[in-house]
């Protein structure tokens, strides 16, 4: 079955609409358009992209563009075996490790061989490459192409645990914890996992030791993995979303647009709802044990100097 995604102006949309209004059917979430006809399904996405899949994909699409061209894929790591980007994966990723404020968010996204073109034409790639926007639109698509769970350890939660434990054993813990949730609910296992490595893998099972249910089989470790393969793009766009989503709503929480990452801006923001809402409240928005913490602690008290 051919797959084409056509990245179409409004007017071009509306033509496609159009066109197949008599074969319309109930278009799926975060699409505006679906329709079935001889050989093909399409589906005009809010986004602006329009997919078309089945043996008559190419030749209908034709009618309203041609797709932009595709990138190389990335060289797979000496650890894959040689083929290994086309296989059907598990892909395993985590956000919001370095980031004072906000969640960590772990995402297992499960991308069957079938679906590795459609996730390219859709824009999947190493989300630190894509732009906070583009985030949300590609992971709204996502929502409705690939099978995945995820894993939020909110700030009060992950201060708990930093008491007894690593941040590199919550991260783990959170792995272990959205790949067997995603085991749940597929039907048949995938040919591997990667997981985007933050552990060496004796270290990462360690961590592991004292969990009953121990995802094991079949599990690959790489940095960058990214651009090893497509299912760990998409981890990573789905974990960056639901990361975004998050710090929307600190956001809004704390009536102050919420900076990401740790650097001097940072400090400056946790110093102003230190001095409007004290120690507390702060602790409950961000990873207190951070560096961030004392500097910030520091500019309020200089702040309030005479």
């Amino acid at each position: 079955m051919g797959t084409v995604v056509l990245k179409l102006t409004k007017e071009k949309q509306e033509t496609v609409i159009s066109d197949f209004a008599q074969q319309g059917i109930s278009p799926p979430p975060y699409a505006r358009f679906a329709a079935r006809t001889t050989g093909c399904i399409l589906t005009v996405y809010n986004s602006g992209k329009v997919t078309f899949q089945g043996q008559a994909a190419e030749s209908i699409a034709a009618r309203y563009g041609t797709p932009a061209a595709k990138k190389a894929p990335s060289t797979a790591s000496n650890s894959l075996p040689a083929d290994f980007s086309s296989w059907s994966v598990v892909g395993s990723d985590e956000v919001g490790k370095g980031d004072f404020f906000g969640p960590l968010v772990v995402v297992a996204a499960y991308v069957d061989q079938s679906k590795i073109e459609l996730l390219r034409e859709l824009g999947v790639r190493d989300s630190k490459n894509v732009s906070d926007p583009e985030i949300r639109n590609i992971a709204r698509d996502l929502h409705n192409v690939v099978p995945y769970e995820y894993r939020i350890l909110h700030n009060p939660e992950y201060n708990r645990m930093q008491r007894t434990m690593t941040q590199g054993k919550m991260t783990a813990l959170l792995h272990n914890s959205a790949l067997n949730g995603l085991f749940d609910q597929l039907d048949t296992p995938p040919q591997a996992i990667l997981i985007d490595q933050f552990a060496e893998k004796t270290t990462y099972y360690k961590h592991l030791s004292g969990e009953a249910r121990q995802v094991k089989d079949n599990v690959y470790f790489s940095t960058k993995a990214e651009g090893l393969h497509v299912a760990v793009a998409a981890a990573s766009i789905l974990a960056r979303a639901i990361f975004l989503k998050e710090m929307d709503q600190l956001s809004r929480q704390t009536g102050t647009e919420i900076p990401k990452g740790a650097g001097a801006k940072v400090d400056q923001v946790a110093a102003s709802l230190l001095l409007r809402y004290g120690a507390e409240r702060l602790q409950q928005w961000t990873k207190f044990h951070f560096a961030n913490t004392k500097k910030a602690q520091a500019l309020a008290e200089k702040r309030n100097r005479p």
